[in-house]
């Protein structure tokens, strides 16, 4: 009874697993290896239902003579062949793989150039239409202000004198931050000691920037995402860490590019990584992906009151 029980069982699973089989054979684009697998299991089923009817008629298994031993033979020779040729199954998987990550990666790529294009084109509009504007009406007040004026109107012309330059000041860090001109012209060692040093200028909080960069230059794809990467760091840990110090050690060596960033800040819980907010418009999803976009690696590590760790690995001679 027992075995009459467990044959059930197994002819039962062996037809489930027959039409999974059938159902995976469209996935598997008609592969002919898949196919001889699935003609394999449908044998097998067969056989196993023909092993039953002994226990249900009079029926035994001996009085198909050749056929029962012809669908030994069959199942045999497809699962051999099979399992033999469904190398190309994973080969196709692999190629289809590879295809999505170069599109991931064309369709990143595509998205940071297009983004770095309008950020040019933006700043190129504000300094070459804006920018003369407020220096013609700078170069007008300077010269009423060499007028003779009561005290009211002196006041009130100096007061104007002093907003118009701080627009123009303004203007220049708007335009900077958009494309930064010393990332284009001297790289990313520069233009990074350009904005730390900026920031350290506030005394807020205090960054200390090492290196082993000379005047190396990589491709401007590779300069602008860690570029990007490397400010929206330091904003989030301005904006949220609460951190007193930060430290940033930019190394190259046998073609890869290495950032090893770290504050002294609250922290926060990794496991929570995701529900973190979209900080400063760029949130951790989005730093991800622009260092996928470049093949790198990225390790974020951080626990409360134990500040954050980011480590960063970008290889400079396949990009």
């Amino acid at each position: 009874m027992v075995l009459q029980i467990l044959l059930v069982i197994t002819i039962i699973l062996q037809f489930f697993a027959v039409g999974v089989a059938i159902k995976l054979t469209r996935v598997t684009k008609y592969n002919f290896s898949w196919i001889l697998l699935t003609i394999g299991f449908i044998f097998m089923g067969i056989r196993r239902l023909v092993e039953f009817l002994p226990f249900i008629s009079d029926f035994e298994p001996q009085d198909l003579g050749e056929v029962f031993v012809w669908f030994g033979v069959v199942i045999s020779v497809s699962f051999a062949i099979g399992v033999f040729m469904i190398q190309r199954i994973f080969k196709y998987m692999k190629r289809v793989e590879d295809s999505r990550r170069l599109t991931e990666k064309m369709f990143l790529n595509a998205i940071i150039q297009t983004e770095e294009k309008e950020r040019k084109r933006f700043a190129k509009d504000l300094h070459d239409g804006l920018g003369p504007l407020l220096s013609t009406v700078k170069m007008s007040v300077s010269s009423l202000a060499q007028l003779e004026h009561d005290k009211a109107s002196q006041e009130i012309v100096a007061n104007t004198e002093m907003v118009i330059n701080e627009a123009i000041k303004s203007l220049k860090e708007i335009s900077d931050n958009l494309s930064p001109h010393v990332l284009n012209n001297f790289g990313l060692l520069r233009a990074l000691r350009n904005f730390t040093n900026k920031i350290n200028a506030t005394k807020a909080i205090r960054i200390q920037l090492k290196s082993n960069l000379a005047d190396e230059r990589f491709s401007n794809n590779i300069e602008v995402v860690l570029y990007r990467v490397v400010c929206e760091l330091i904003n989030n840990t301005i904006k949220h860490a609460s951190a007193k110090n930060i430290s940033i050690d930019l190394q190259h060596q046998e073609g890869v590019l290495s950032i090893d960033y770290r504050d002294n800040g609250k922290g926060f819980n990794k496991e929570k990584l995701e529900e973190l907010p979209m900080m400063g418009g760029m949130g951790f999803s989005n730093i991800y992906s622009r260092i996928n976009s470049l093949k790198g690696d990225i390790q974020i590590e951080s626990e409360p009151k134990k500040g954050t760790h980011v480590y960063i690995q970008v290889n400079t001679e396949n990009e």
